[in-house]
């Protein structure tokens, strides 16, 4: 039986680790052509290989995805290597440090928009341009339950996260006529390096999370990769505009 997204061309940011990674190895195993791309070269490369030795077909790309240039590069060497760009899911991200509004510093503020919201804004600049050129594609974004609700202590992760849902909708509106739609993935606490970082520095425990998750568990990053890979695939085919909560009830309550 054929992959869910057989012989498409995948570009996942963010691939070295965590929902990139499991997202990276979900696209290899149904059929993509991925290009993996993190500033983590190490773990990048051990992405794209883990795809080559499933059988898979994968390539590595190590960029810096809040720089204008390097996005630039990066897509340009999608098209080399593949010809084109089908699917796009932008997921490079940090958390930054935690601290309340007031206690937020500049530095951190700056580094946090770049990272998790301009780097959205640069890959969709160039991803979209590319994808005219093909007449279409699907994108899709990582935002968070934090870029539909407030999370305290995180001023600079929420405003960003809530950036990216608009930015959604409005390139969604933008291009729903021109074959290519774009969603976001809004996940909840999720099993990853980025939610294990927060964890060892105390800000809050595994007990505290699971008393605020509906289902009283974490999610896996396989479980954000299955999202992502049926907002890229014909079955969401008209699906354009959404910020999709992932995250076992916690935005409903």
């Amino acid at each position: 039986m054929a992959g869910r997204v057989a012989g498409k061309v995948a570009l996942i940011t963010g691939g070295s680790s965590g929902i990139g990674q499991a997202a990276a190895m979900l696209f290899g195993r149904e059929g993509a052509k991925v290009m993996v791309a993190d500033y983590n070269a190490e773990g990048g490369e051990r992405t794209a290989k883990a795809i080559r030795e499933a059988g898979g077909v994968a390539a590595f790309h190590a960029a810096d995805v809040s720089l204008p240039h390097d996005v630039e590069a990066l897509i340009a060497k999608v098209v080399e290597t593949y010809g084109r760009i089908d699917c796009a899911f932008n997921n490079a991200g940090i958390e930054g440090q935690m601290a309340n509004t007031a206690e937020c510093t500049i530095e951190n503020w700056n580094r946090v928009i770049a990272i998790d919201l301009t780097s959205v804004f640069l890959c969709m600049k160039y991803e979209l341009a590319q994808m005219v050129k093909t007449g279409g594609g699907s994108i899709v974004n990582t935002a968070s339950v934090a870029g539909l609700l407030g999370l305290a202590s995180a001023p600079a992760y929420v405003a960003a996260k809530h950036g990216v849902a608009g930015l959604t909708k409005t390139a969604a509106l933008e291009f729903a006529q021109k074959g290519i739609r774009v969603n976001a993935v809004c996940p909840g606490f999720i099993r990853t390096p980025m939610v294990e970082r927060v964890l060892d520095r105390g800000v809050f425990s595994e007990e505290q999370i699971f008393a605020a998750e509906p289902m009283h568990r974490m999610g896996k990053p396989e479980e954000i990769a299955e999202s992502v890979l049926w907002l890229c695939s014909d079955a969401s085919s008209f699906v354009t505009g959404l910020p999709m909560p992932v995250d076992g009830g916690y935005a409903a309550q």
